[in-house]
This record gives C-alpha cells, structure tokens and sequence, in this order.
C-alpha cells in the first residue's frame, strides 16, 4: 500500500516485529511503541539508510539552514574555553549528531577564528547507527581530531552539546481522565495499530507530577519523558568540567501542562509534513514530543551541575553576535545570509527552540549567549514567563 507521497505507509518488517510483541505481551505502553519506531535496531526510523535530516530528509535543524548555526555556538564553546583557562585537549562531544553538520561548521569556524582553540578540540560524535556514522564520516573525513563513540566518554574537560535530541526520546502518553492518570497502550486493530487507555505502566508517571507539583488539566493529553532527566543525569556524571547545552524545543513544566494545552504536543514529520498519528507510517516517520525543562534542569542541579543559562535560540544566537554575519557588503551573500538569520531567530520557528546551559566549574557565570535573558532560575521553578 502506498500514501499520498508514493512510499509505503509502513516498514513492513518493523510493523511485524510490533506486532508481534504485542502478540505475545498484550498492548504495549506508546513508549515503548515509539521505541521501537525509531530506534530499533535493525528497522527503526533511525536505523534505516535513508536521508532523514536535510531538503531530502523528513525535517530541518538549524545546522541544515546554514553554517552560521555553527560558527555562532562555536562562539559559546569558545568562551567556556577560555573560562576553563584554555585547556588542551579541550573535549566536545556531540550525542544525536544528525548528519554531522554542526560538527563540521564549528570546527571549520574555530580553525579560521581561534586557531588555538581548534587545535585543542578533540571532537566526540555518540552515534549508535551505521548510516548515520557513515553521514557524518563523509563530513568530517579531512577533520582532525574527530572520533566516534557509542556513549558519552567520561571525564569531560569541554562542552556537552545537543540538538533537537531530547524531543526524540520515547515518551509515555497520558490523560487526567476522572479525576485519575491513564496512560496510552498500543494494540493490533484491522491491520493496523490503535491506542487504549488504562493503567499506568510505572509508578514514576504519577511520582514525575508529584515531583512537579502539577498536574494535566482534566481530559487534557500530555507525554511524559523519564529519560529526558534520567539521560540529563547521566552526562551530568561524565562532565568533569565545563558546560552542558542543550537546545531543544521545549517548557518550562507549568507551559507545556498549562491547562489550556488539551492535546500535548506529540507531533510527527513526514517529508516536511507535520502530522499527529503516529501509529501510521511505522518507521517511515519522525515522531517528536516537547521536553520539560524544569525537570531537565533539576536532573542536572541534582546531579551537581548549576544552572547558568535559559533563553531563546533567538535570543542565545543574538547575544553571541549572529547578526555580525549582515555586516558585509550588498550582494547575493548579504542576501543569503539574511534569509538564514531570519529562519535561525524566527520566533514561530526555530527562534523558539530553548536552549538550557548547565555548568561545573565555571564559577557560576552567565554565559554571553544568556546576556539579557531573564534569570534562569524564575524562569524554570518560579511563575514569571522565560524570554
């Protein structure tokens, strides 16, 4: 069977391979789901070797719009280098690095504008996929310095960064349904999948609401994301010094389970074509969920990290110098970077990203790109509205 776009609607085998645990388990939790649709192994929607990321791809990240994404937040990793008194080896490790194209902009910007700094970076890619290996090694092929690991090294003097990676780990789907939480199974219907609501799977549903002090507003849907915090906290253990970022779509707890929010924010992409179910299209499709940042940030206080930084990606880029890239003469280049500015900062767009700094041993400074952005703490435990 073929869709609107002529591709078949389903992995085939991976449809099979749910099907089947459902067979043998009963419904499974949407968490898990969404798992299997997007990283299982072999026939996962990030396992397969088809472009997923780009103008051919399913959707764009800022890396994709153009390299001034990179050559600003190089301007980031620069200042916590030097905060660090300049250490080399200076470590960047990069989880989910997509294609590869952020690592490739950053280090070609240090190589031009701190020549020292590039000579200290040692450049970590944690990529489990082959495909997307491959991707990122024609990238960075002539690239000094850069290795690949399947998880986070330890011991990190250096720079965690990570884009649109947080939003695209499984979630559990729920609703505040008479006055009590249910959650979202996956069943077999007519050929296909269908959700069901009953109990919740685990205890740390009702307990991660608790800890927030809120709860979704009646009939409301919302996710829940247990490993946005529990992956926070991991590569919290492995910074030894420097910065942790990330920049991802996302609230604070109390915007993404407002009361007026009724139906979450779960959202798939499809050829550049957003969507709302999931169950269609197994492996064929992004599926994505907004982060919670309160319970990002406090995974990492908890974890020993301060909190140094909450904004914009508008206003994260702006307070780095972004638009210095207009200051060139008129011509087609002017022009082309114009149209990136304005797509970076877009505040329908990628403007809204969040971006997160978490930090050890920097002595608790604001880093530049959170210059004149409300204070991080009210903006993620308190009642005033963040930038």
């Amino acid at each position: 069977m073929q869709d609107e776009f002529g591709t078949h609607t389903d992995n085939a085998a991976l449809s099979a391979l749910i099907a089947t645990e459902i067979s043998a388990c009963g419904p499974v939790p949407f968490r898990r789901f969404m798992e299997l649709a997007l990283y299982q192994p072999v026939h996962g929607y990030y396992a397969a070797p088809d472009e997923r990321i780009g103008p051919r791809g399913d959707y764009l990240t800022s890396p994709e719009i153009s390299p001034l994404f990179g050559a600003t937040a190089g301007r980031q990793v620069a200042e916590v280098w030097r905060l660090l008194g300049e250490p080399d080896p200076f470590t960047v490790v990069e989880p989910g690095p997509g294609n590869g194209a952020l690592a490739a902009d950053l280090l070609r910007w240090a190589a031009r504008a701190e020549p020292r700094l590039r000579r200290a970076i040692r450049y970590v890619l944690v990529e489990r996929f082959d495909q997307q290996r491959l991707r990122q090694q024609r990238q960075l092929d002539a690239e000094p310095g850069v290795s690949w690991s399947a998880a986070l090294p330890a011991g990190i003097t250096g720079c965690i960064i990570t884009n649109e990676l947080l939003d695209a780990l499984p979630v559990h789907l729920v609703r505040r349904h008479a006055d009590r939480l249910e959650e979202a199974y996956v069943e077999r219907h007519a050929g296909g999948f269908r959700l069901v609501w009953q109990a919740p799977s685990t205890v740390a549903i009702p307990a991660y609401f608790a800890a927030l002090g809120l709860m979704p507003a009646p009939d409301a849907v919302a996710e829940v994301n247990l490993e946005a915090p529990a992956w926070l906290a991991a590569a919290a253990a492995t910074l030894a010094a420097g910065a942790l970022l990330t920049l991802d779509y996302g609230y604070p707890a109390r915007r993404l389970y407002a009361p007026w929010r009724r139906q979450g924010t779960l959202m798939t992409f499809y050829r550049h074509t957003p969507g709302d179910d999931p169950l269609q299209r197994v492996g064929r499709q992004d599926i994505t969920a907004h982060v919670d940042f309160t319970s990002v940030a406090r995974a990492g206080l908890d974890a020993g990290l301060e909190l140094s930084g909450f904004t914009t990606q508008a206003g994260f880029l702006t307070a780095l110098g972004l638009h210095e890239a207009l200051s060139i003469p008129p011509g087609e280049e002017l022009f082309a970077r114009r149209r990136a500015v304005d797509a970076l900062t877009e505040a329908s767009g990628l403007g809204r990203v969040r971006v997160l700094a978490l930090t050890r041993g920097l002595g608790g400074v604001t880093l530049r790109g959170f210059a004149g952005a409300p204070a991080a703490a009210a903006a993620l435990f308190g009642e005033e509205e963040e930038g």
